[in-house]
């Protein structure tokens, strides 16, 4: 299970909450990193997501990474950027993609996303490849996106489109109520009060964009990530419920089949996401997926010394490794 390159955490770093706030309130700047071209994939009849895309010179030339945020995140996330950067000096084009709802992209959407919602991402393969004629596609994903590239190539089984030739994770939260469970410890109620009000603030502009669309009646009681689920999540896709939610949505129900080259980073100290699911068969008995589970590393954190060029970000240059590794065998 030791995870191979080793990671080093920065010597102030080696705990798992100081690694995870290090790592969401760390300034980072990408001078290398070229201005976006925004597109826009319409995936349903009344949801339209956005992408920021960073194409090469002859793009259809270029293997092309599509990368998925985490909960409350967006396209202009540090790892999004941090990850597009490594891979554009790469030689790859760059897909950050916005999930629904996500990077004030609420007035494109009717509806609400979930962590399990893989049709999205689908389209936007889909779009890449039989659309734009890109001939290489790699999906990469933190944390809820993590679980969302896993799901999906779970789904594909060995049926993926001949085209995409990688996935890459790193902090998935691959079961979900094991993750929300975890938050709801004590020593987590930052994590969770930060989602929340996040949630929250993204329903109110909803509601705001498109008046009675959701009661918010129930809102201003909700205190943790699972009440929102119970009363939003969960009914809005038709589920029974928050933990019938969690065991649909999440990637352990499908790594079995997982066909694709894969790539799982996570730290045994994430504060919630548990390392015992990585552990299990399903995941470990899969050939196709490399497991490096780290001691260290706290949630989509891996901040390692810096050295020269190289910022650090130990977790954004392993994915661009293997990634390039997929592509050039394939």
């Amino acid at each position: 299970m030791d995870c191979f390159p080793t990671f080093v955490p920065r010597p102030s770093l080696a705990n798992g909450h100081t690694m995870t706030i290090y790592s969401w309130g760390n300034p980072r700047y990408f001078p290398q990193l070229p201005a976006p071209t925004r597109r826009y994939f319409d995936v349903d009849a009344e949801s339209r997501i956005v992408a920021e895309c960073h194409w090469q010179s002859h793009a259809p030339d270029h293997p092309t990474l599509v990368v998925l945020h985490g909960l409350n995140a967006s396209s202009g996330a540090h790892y999004m950027k941090g990850l597009a950067t490594k891979a554009f000096l790469g030689g790859f084009n760059v897909v950050r993609l916005n999930q629904r709802n996500c990077g004030d992209t609420e007035h494109l959407s009717v509806g609400l996303f979930h962590s399990g919602l893989t049709a999205d991402v689908a389209h936007v393969v889909h779009e890449l490849t039989e659309v734009d004629g890109l001939p290489a596609i790699a999906v990469a994903g933190y944390s809820l996106g993590g679980n969302l590239a896993l799901k999906l190539a779970g789904e594909y089984g060995r049926h993926a489109p001949p085209a995409l030739l990688a996935i890459a994770a790193v902090s998935p939260i691959i079961e979900v109520g094991e993750c929300v469970r975890a938050l709801e410890r004590p020593g987590n109620r930052l994590y969770q009060w930060n989602f929340v009000r996040d949630l929250k603030r993204r329903l109110r502009r909803k509601d705001r964009l498109r008046p009675g669309t959701f009661d918010l009646a129930r809102l201003k009681a909700i205190r943790t990530v699972r009440e929102f689920d119970d009363a939003y999540t969960a009914p809005h896709f038709g589920f029974r419920g928050a933990e019938d939610y969690y065991r649909r949505a999440s990637a352990m129900r499908v790594i079995d089949r997982v066909a694709l080259p894969t790539l799982v980073i996570t730290a045994e100290d994430d504060p919630f996401v548990p390392s015992q699911p990585f552990r299990h068969a399903t995941v470990t008995g899969n050939p196709r997926v490399d497991l490096r589970l780290c001691e260290h590393g706290g949630h989509c954190g891996f901040v390692g010394p810096a050295s020269g060029a190289d910022d650090g970000y130990w977790a954004e240059n392993q994915v661009v490794e293997f990634i390039t590794g997929a592509v050039g065998a394939a």
